[in-house]
């Protein structure tokens, strides 16, 4: 039974590899697609704009960042963000002093609540800012967090 098995798997693998080898299969293919140039955008306008289409957003009190006050390591920073708010879509995170701000883009479903967590990195003090649509509109909140060793080479 165990060289069945065996051969079984050799067989699927050698065919996989085969496909890959042939360009059939190929990472790209599969992977989901990303707003690159949200990304690598400098400034927090423009990478909201590449995403939404829009950088106007409205202050809300029902978005809630958990974050640390004094980060002792900027390089892992955790960041949770949750919401009451209704009819939710997409949770972004951004880092305001970081060389390309946006460090997260959340795509939710209609029936998600409000809460993701990441750890993101931080180059120096800065605010951390939650970006949230819903209904068709952009709603932040943002807080300050003090890095003590720089993680982005700072």
């Amino acid at each position: 039974m165990q060289r069945r098995t065996f051969l079984k798997g050799s067989l699927a693998s050698g065919t996989v590899a085969v496909a890959m080898g042939a360009g059939l299969l190929s990472p790209r293919a599969v992977l989901a697609a990303w707003p690159k140039s949200a990304f690598e955008a400098k400034s927090i306008p423009d990478a909201l704009s590449a995403i939404y289409g829009n950088s106007a957003t409205s202050p809300s009190g029902d978005i809630k960042i958990k974050a640390p006050d004094i980060a002792e390591n900027g390089a892992v920073v955790p960041v949770t963000i949750t919401t009451g708010i209704s009819g939710i879509t997409d949770i972004a995170i951004i880092v305001e002093k970081n060389p390309s701000p946006l460090t997260a883009n959340f795509k939710l479903s209609s029936s998600s609540k409000g809460f993701v967590a990441t750890r993101v990195k931080m180059g120096k003090t800065s605010n951390v800012i939650a970006v949230v649509k819903a209904g068709g509109k952009l709603y932040s909140a943002r807080k300050d967090v003090k890095v003590t060793i720089g993680g982005c080479g700072g």
